[in-house]
């Protein structure tokens, strides 16, 4: 296959005052060695400098725009209306790709799928708010696919869509503020199944925004659930159950020991478990 004829791969950032990170990001799209690439950045009406940081960047940009909009999937559909790939990715702004072969790898994955495959992914690794390292996420389909309807199981960050799955589904619902990308998943993937490229780490995803902030969690379970109703799952399965409750007993334990004393306590929990930190590392 030429160069030329590679499939193109759109690359849709979303932004809002995030002039700390946001250069990262550009760079890990803009270094990758796969020419076929579309970068889109929607920026929210950021004062901090992140638009200047465009400006500056523009030659290396494809589209970009900066104005107030309604959320990060309000972001994401004005996006998908400039997106002109054949697969489409999203990034936080606070999110890279995890070296320049990233895209590379992906294509030569992408050249190989069955026909009916309209969702790829493969795993991130987790870093910090100060952008260490803590673990790799991402498993295998056969693996993720028993729980998908009951918990969120796939990394969204850099996971590739074809164009034909916005064709089917259209775009993302903008009354969710966290789970949106779950409730766009389950339309397809409820269904129908998913593509897992082992071996690759697709990006560095950095921990501390909505989703993963305990005041939210209560938030991102509702909206969990509601996507689960929307799509004719009507009662809560016993994981989910699980899942809320471990954070109301979050919330409860932040509320009696404060917050640092619990997180350690969550994490050493954690490590009993053989599971690697978490909490005191975001």
């Amino acid at each position: 296959m030429t160069e030329q004829s590679k499939p193109l791969i759109t690359i849709i950032i979303a932004v809002f005052n995030g002039v700390k990170t946001l250069q990262q990001c550009i760079d890990s799209v803009v270094q990758q060695s796969y020419p076929n690439k579309q970068l889109i950045i929607i920026d929210a009406g950021s004062t901090d400098g992140t638009v200047d940081l465009l400006q500056a960047n523009n030659h290396t940009i494809n589209y970009w725009v900066s104005e107030p909009d309604k959320g990060i999937y309000n972001a994401w559909n004005k996006g998908l209306l400039k997106a002109e790939g054949e697969w489409i990715c999203f990034l936080g702004a606070d999110d890279y790709f995890w070296d320049n072969q990233v895209l590379e790898k992906m294509s030569q994955e992408l050249e190989k799928l069955p026909s009916e495959i309209n969702v790829v992914y493969g795993q991130i690794m987790l870093l910090s708010e100060n952008g260490d390292e803590m673990y790799v996420s991402g498993e295998p389909w056969l693996v993720a696919k028993q729980r998908f309807s009951q918990v969120p199981g796939i990394p969204h960050t850099g996971t590739m869509h074809k164009r034909a799955f916005f064709e089917r589904h259209g775009m993302f619902d903008e009354s969710f503020r966290i789970a949106g990308d779950y409730e766009m998943l389950l339309r397809e993937l409820k269904a129908g199944d998913a593509m897992f490229i082992a071996n690759l780490i697709l990006a560095g995803m950095r921990q501390g925004g909505l989703s993963s902030n305990p005041k939210n969690s209560l938030l991102s379970m509702k909206e969990i659930r509601l996507a689960q109703k929307m799509h004719g799952y009507r009662y809560p399965s016993a994981l989910w159950i699980k899942a809320l409750l471990r954070v109301y007993l979050r919330l409860l334990l932040s509320k009696i020991l404060g917050d640092n004393l619990t997180r350690t306590l969550i994490d050493f929990f954690r490590k009993i478990m053989g599971l690697p930190a978490y909490w005191t590392k975001i």
